[in-house]
């Protein structure tokens, strides 16, 4: 009973803050998170009343299983813009400014920490300072995605947004993991090929390669249905499976072998996008089935946002600069790389600023530092932890603005589906009346 009170308040919570968000013209992925935060161990949470709110951080992690869902589907939603028509447009630029923008703000960060390591030796340790220019690289796609769905963008900048997005993530694992390497050796002295050069690449090509088997069966078994409902629920089972399969760690020989559910999943949305001639309209279904599922997703994620974080302010002053350094390298990265390869002057101008939210990527990097590299992950993990707050507050609501800035997101002028219906109406009456 309480599992549901909690879940269904939260739900309700971020539900009626959307409508608030949407008088002050915010994104309804920002009233999600600050719901997640009312309801979190460090407000409503804190009154120890069960059901009323998450009364520990335990608690919300507790339902890690909805949130890894939920960034299945989100994945695979993102992996349906991999469309052959559109990649041909824009694949090339894509590819080229995904790459350089990320490896552009890792060095761009990596060199101002370093430089705050020689200032503040005792607070940023030079392994911690290394590590978190590779986080920095990461870009949350959930986040990105939802702010591009509310508001039904369209245009170019769009187009390119989301491949960008998702080749991020992928180049984002191979720079943690070298980092994450030389960070290792610099504190234990030795240096493991293994994991700083085979094992991101292996990660990376191993989840591409999981993504494609899952999505020709997918694909294979989906024509064994006509019904919608049916397709739909074969939708839902394959992304489970997709996720529940990336979730699989092993060893052969000394190389350890992992998944990326992202990747796994994005690559599923792709070649079932690719394959099946209605993919669109099954899209558009399964979008609509998730919507509470992403709600509550957004909703946890604030929750687990460390509030705690603003105490220390060696971390808070770290953060700060880490914040600013990663936006300067994700802005004139993104600017340099998409003028060489000559995108539209919207592109260059607004594309650097839609790429700074972050989240689960990055904390999912932080973690692992934490859990290998003792006092220098924890340092690694609080940083990450202040950054990610600021960063899914703000980051949405100028995803927004760039968007609209480049013309992308038309005036809302939309009517709502009660409307709608009253129109129709109407229009029945007076036909009816006429006859």
């Amino acid at each position: 009973m309480q599992t549901l009170l909690s879940l269904s308040i939260a739900l309700f919570i971020g539900l009626m803050l959307s409508r608030l968000a949407k008088l002050v013209k915010l994104p309804a992925v920002t009233a999600y998170l600050v719901a997640g935060i009312l309801v979190g161990p460090y407000l409503l949470g804190a009154l120890g009343i069960e059901g009323l709110g998450f009364t520990s951080m335990d608690q919300v992690k507790s339902f890690s299983l909805l949130s890894n869902v939920a960034l299945g589907f989100i994945a695979f939603s993102i992996g349906n813009e991999f469309r052959l028509a559109q990649l041909k447009k824009t694949g090339k630029q894509a590819t080229v400014i995904g790459i350089i923008q990320a490896v552009f703000t890792t060095l761009l960060v990596d060199a101002i920490l370093i430089g705050l390591h020689f200032i503040m030796p005792d607070k940023l340790p030079l392994p911690a300072a290394i590590v978190l220019g590779a986080v920095a690289s990461a870009t949350a796609p959930a986040a990105t995605l939802m702010v591009v769905r509310q508001y039904k963008a369209k245009g170019p900048l769009t187009d390119i947004l989301l491949p960008i997005v998702a080749l991020d993530d992928a180049v984002g694992l191979v720079l943690f993991a070298i980092s994450f390497g030389v960070a290792k050796a610099l504190i234990h002295g030795k240096v493991d090929i293994l994991s700083v050069v085979l094992e991101p690449i292996l990660e990376v090509v191993l989840s591409l390669g999981l993504g494609l088997v899952m999505g020709l069966l997918f694909t294979f078994f989906e024509k064994f249905f006509h019904s919608r409902s049916k397709r739909l629920s074969m939708s839902v089972t394959f992304v489970f499976l997709t996720v529940a399969l990336s979730m699989l760690e092993f060893e052969i020989g000394g190389v350890h072998i992992a998944f990326s559910s992202l990747l796994v999943c994005m690559m599923l949305g792709t070649v079932f996008c690719n394959c099946c001639d209605f993919s669109e309209e099954l899209m558009d279904r399964v979008d609509r089935w998730t919507a509470p599922l992403f709600i509550l997703f957004f909703v946890l994620s604030g929750a687990e946002l460390e509030l705690s974080v603003f105490t220390d302010i060696a971390i808070v002053i770290v953060g700060v600069v880490y914040i600013i350094a990663r936006s300067l390298g994700k802005y004139f990265g993104a600017f340099t790389s998409s003028k060489a390869v000559k995108c539209e002057p919207n592109i260059v101008k607004y594309l650097g600023i839609t790429l700074l939210p972050q989240a689960g990527v990055a904390l999912g990097m932080a973690i692992k530092a934490k859990e290998a590299l003792g006092a220098e992950g924890a340092i690694i993990a609080n940083i990450t932890l202040f950054a990610v707050l600021i960063y899914e507050l703000v980051g949405p609501m100028l995803t927004k603005i760039s968007l609209q800035k480049a013309g992308e997101i038309s005036p809302e002028g939309k009517v709502s589906a009660r409307e709608e219906h009253k129109k129709l109406l109407e229009k029945r009456a007076h036909h009816a009346k006429h006859q």
